[in-house]
């Protein structure tokens, strides 16, 4: 069975939101899109690459899908090409019209879609997409989730753990990374449990 991997920008107060662009995710009053910009990173680059060149599947949230589908077919660079070529997959309510060659919209039932997905491919990524990012941590419908957390506190945005969230535990997969500019990257596993509790009483 193939893998699940969920791949976010995040600031350190955990905010995902519109890392890409002002008008990416505006909604809530979002005011800083395009938050990542200022913030390059040389291990982020490389990291991002070696997924998207290993992945066999890209599964996106409509928003994220439409405008991936609205700027990658007009670039054929490393990235563009593996996105273009792989099987694109959208998690959407309604009845987008998608235009972006070898796209699928999935069924209402997710927990079944993502079986299938595991089914068929090795690799599938999810990018960005953080409404549906969130429904699969709540769902424990993923199987690698990387955070690369950049040095920036936003206070405001949509968060990869809001309030509310699921209890679950993780496991991290492999020592953390850091970048030249301070991004560190985590990697981590769902250990399939709810988080423990104890008693941090220190004895004598």
């Amino acid at each position: 069975m193939g893998r699940l991997h969920i791949d976010l920008f995040v600031t350190l107060d955990g905010v995902a939101q519109a890392p890409g662009g002002p008008e990416e995710d505006t909604s809530g009053g979002f005011p800083f899109g395009g938050w990542q910009a200022p913030l390059p990173d040389d291990m982020v680059g490389r990291e991002v690459t070696a997924g998207i060149e290993g992945m066999d599947g890209l599964l996106l949230g409509r928003r994220t899908y439409d405008i991936f589908a609205a700027y990658w077919p007009q670039h054929a660079d490393t990235i563009g090409r593996r996105l273009n070529a792989v099987p694109k997959y959208v998690a959407s309510r309604g009845t987008p019209e998608l235009t972006w060659d070898r796209s699928t919209l999935l069924g209402p039932d997710l927990a079944a879609e993502v079986r299938a997905l595991r089914d068929r491919h090795e690799s599938t990524h999810v990018i960005g997409s953080v409404d549906l990012v969130q429904t699969l941590l709540a769902e424990r419908l993923f199987d690698v989730l990387t955070l690369w957390v950049h040095p920036i506190v936003l206070g405001q945005g949509k968060k990869v753990f809001p309030d509310g969230v699921r209890a679950s535990g993780l496991r991290l997969l492999e020592p953390p990374a850091v970048g030249s500019h301070g991004v560190v990257q985590l990697r981590y596993a769902p250990t399939g449990e709810d988080p423990a509790t104890g008693d941090m009483t220190v004895d004598g």
